[in-house]
Parts: C-alpha cells; structure tokens; sequence
C-alpha cells in the first residue's frame, strides 16, 4: 500500500487496543471489599459487561436518556452488587468503576503503535467518555493524536453519527481513513460509509470460551494478525 492513500487509522479500544476483561479481573482479584460474594472475579466481570451492554444499548435506542460510559458502567455495577446482596459505600463504587481507567494493551500494541505512529494520524474511535479514555490512553501509555469518543457526537457504535463526525472533524474523507477494530459489526458499518477496513483478532477478549468475531466475517482491506503485523502491511 503506498503511503499516503490512508492518512489517518482510527482504533477501537476496548477489547481492539485493550485486554479490559484481563484487566477488570485483575484488579477485582486485589478488592477485598468484594471476598464475601459468591460471584468469581471472572463471573463479576462477565456480568458487568453483560449487563454494561444492555444498557448502552437502551441508551442507543434512545429507551434511556444519554449517558455517558462511565455513568452506564456504575449504575450497571450497582445493579450487580444489589442483585446480589452486596452494599459497598458510593466511595467503593467509585473506585471498582475505575478500574475501567486502567487497562492494559495487549502485547503488540507499543511496539506496532509506535511502528505506525511516523506514517500516519492514529486516533482512539471508541464507545467511552472523553475523560475515560484519556485515563486509559495515559496508563496503557496510547500515542493518540486524537480521542473521538462517544460523549462528544452523543452517539454511540455503529451509529452513523460518530463515523462521520470523526471524518469530518479530521478534514478527511472516509477512503482517507482507515478503521481498525476487532468487532466485524464495526468494520461492516465503517465499510458501508467508505471507509477502509482492517481487522486484528483478539480471540481471548471475552475469555477462553468466546465465540464471536474469532476470525474476518468478510474480505475486509486488511486482515493482519496484531497491530505489527498491520504496521508491516501498511507501511511496506
């Protein structure tokens, strides 16, 4: 591919550029608040992204009023922690749902950022919050030159809104921009608008048993094994 036909790459975050279900466990692992509940680090994580998505979902709809990822995430957790006959204080609450603040990147994320960096505007595309993500791109140490989240458009993916606002905030047109994700849902609505495509698998994202979006759904413009495999296609 010749330099200068893509000129910028718009990342997915969550589960593209970070592992945040390794992460959350992780952290949940250290909570001792949360030792009296029957639930496994594991289960708790699952569930919070289970029922996190349902009520971005709502919101998408416009069945919810807008909110912003953070407050989906913690209205979402204290759900969880009622259902299942747990009472933290608001302070504790608050400190779970900051661990969504710190995820870390999946292995070749540095290595194939950095390689990518010199060539080409990176940016964060993603469904969180402004202040959310630059809390995750300073502690996952993300070269973003942009951050187009979902607070600023007041839409959330795959709405068409947020696409095209990040194309038309960058000056460029879609076929100047490629989306990289590890979701076909996203490539699909990035194609059908002229954008190009490229998807990077992260068959772990949901744990050892996931089923979905394990490998390229269709002939997307790259399919590349991890982000340095991607940097090697677009840059050579």
């Amino acid at each position: 591919m010749e330099e200068g036909t893509v000129r910028a790459i718009l990342f997915d975050v969550f589960g593209t550029v970070v592992d945040w279900r390794s992460s959350l466990i992780n952290q949940f692992n250290n909570l001792h608040e949360l030792r009296s509940i029957s639930l496994s680090s594991e289960a708790i994580v699952d569930e919070w992204r289970v029922q996190s998505r349902a009520m971005l979902d709502l919101v998408r709809d416009s069945k919810l009023p807008w909110l912003e990822l953070d407050g989906i995430h913690r209205q979402s957790l204290k759900q969880i922690l009622a259902a299942h006959g747990l009472a933290l204080e608001d302070s504790q609450v608050e400190s779970v749902n900051e661990f969504w603040h710190r995820l870390e990147p999946w292995a070749d994320v540095t290595k194939g950022l950095g390689q990518l960096k010199p060539h080409f505007i990176l940016a964060a595309f993603t469904n969180g919050n402004l202040s959310l993500m630059i809390d995750v791109a300073r502690h996952a140490s993300l070269p973003w030159d942009a951050i187009f989240s979902a607070d600023v458009f007041k839409r959330y993916k795959p709405e068409t809104e947020i696409y095209l606002g990040a194309s038309e905030l960058l000056r460029l047109d879609p076929e100047q921009i490629l989306l990289c994700a590890a979701h076909n849902y996203d490539l699909k609505k990035a194609r059908s608008l002229g954008f190009k495509t490229a998807f990077v698998p992260r068959a772990t994202e949901f744990g050892p048993g996931q089923q979905s979006d394990l490998q390229a759904e269709e002939r997307w413009d790259f399919i590349a094994e991890d982000f340095e495999d991607l940097a090697r296609q677009l840059i050579t």
